[in-house]
């Protein structure tokens, strides 16, 4: 029997758009802890909060901001040199992430760091804290901080001078994220058999997330791919009753090619969600994965194997 109350993971999908409108009218306040244009800064996290941060590097670094790479907080680089280290964790107590911040700050490298909880151990080792209380969630699954955190470094972006080009306010993307809320879902979407999702610069980040909610939320057979590699190998996956999701223009002649495969492409088109801001397909592409879920009998609340943040047992505290 289906319930008819709403998950917690819709009921903060669907705040998000006011959860980016309240960032950036914070933007302020949170400054101090976000880089500083022209400094050399690695973004980590892990899991969602590791595309994220990807997604940021590559505007960041495209719109002429500095330098700045994105790593898994697992694999970040030993003896690099940057200027910042900026880490985004929802728990604040993300074993890996509180180890590099740990080593860090043995290097005398500055950190910052965005997290929802003050009342967490990143407080304590990372040198100045965003705390974004206000988006953060019950659900296991990410969705409401993860965009929130993005909107406030967009704003930051856009209030130091640049956004690369193509990237729109963030104004703009909050009033998208309202129609992404609404907009319908097309039950061949909703009904398929599998998912790929692509990207160019900033949106792979993107893409790799939203086959991540997929993924966390519904079990479902998802792929992520840069949109000029898809044709490299990954359109070979693509047939009748599989969906090619594409955040952000494709590349000439993609369009095309997935349709001569068969394949179902959702892209920028569609009454309700014509020309929507990347960030806002997102939520549409988070909506999908719980309805997907929902359909397969799963509780998108309660994902399997998974807990709200990973801590090691082994973890010195």
């Amino acid at each position: 029997m289906t319930s008819t109350t709403p998950s917690h993971t819709s009921t903060e999908i669907a705040s998000q758009p006011g959860c980016w409108r309240r960032a950036a009218e914070s933007l302020p306040r949170y400054a101090p802890a976000l880089p500083r244009r022209g400094e050399r800064v690695a973004v980590t996290g892990c899991g969602t909060s590791w595309f994220m941060a990807q997604a940021y590097a590559a505007l960041r670094e495209s719109g002429g901001h500095g330098v700045t790479d994105a790593f898994a907080a697992s694999e970040f680089p030993p003896g690099r040199g940057y200027d910042r280290i900026l880490a985004i964790s929802r728990s604040g107590t993300t074993t890996e992430v509180l180890d590099l911040l740990d080593r860090a700050r043995a290097a005398g490298v500055p950190t910052s760091a965005i997290t929802a909880d003050p009342a967490t151990p990143v407080m304590a080792v990372a040198d100045t804290v965003a705390v974004l209380h206000f988006a953060d969630e019950r659900s296991v699954v990410q969705t409401r901080f993860a965009t929130t955190v993005l909107a406030l470094l967009r704003a930051h972006l856009e209030a130091e001078g640049a956004l690369p080009d193509g990237v729109r306010p963030l104004a703009r993307a909050v009033q998208d994220a309202g129609r992404a809320v609404a907009a319908p879902l097309a039950a061949e979407v909703r009904g398929a058999e599998q998912f790929t999702f692509l990207g160019r610069g900033w949106t792979y980040g993107l893409a790799l997330e939203a086959g991540l909610k997929m993924r966390e939320a519904a079990g479902a057979w998802t792929e992520a791919y840069p949109a000029m590699e898809y044709r490299h190998g990954p359109i070979s996956i693509t047939a009748p009753g599989r969906v090619a999701w594409a955040f952000g223009p494709l590349p000439a002649g993609l369009t095309e090619d997935i349709t001569r495969v068969g394949g179902l492409l959702v892209a920028e088109s569609g009454d309700a969600t014509a020309d929507l801001d990347p960030l806002a397909d997102l939520v549409r592409a988070q909506r999908l994965a719980v309805a997907v879920a929902e359909a397969r009998g799963f509780d998108p609340d309660r994902p399997r194997h998974l807990t709200r943040s990973v801590v090691l047992r082994d973890h010195p505290a």
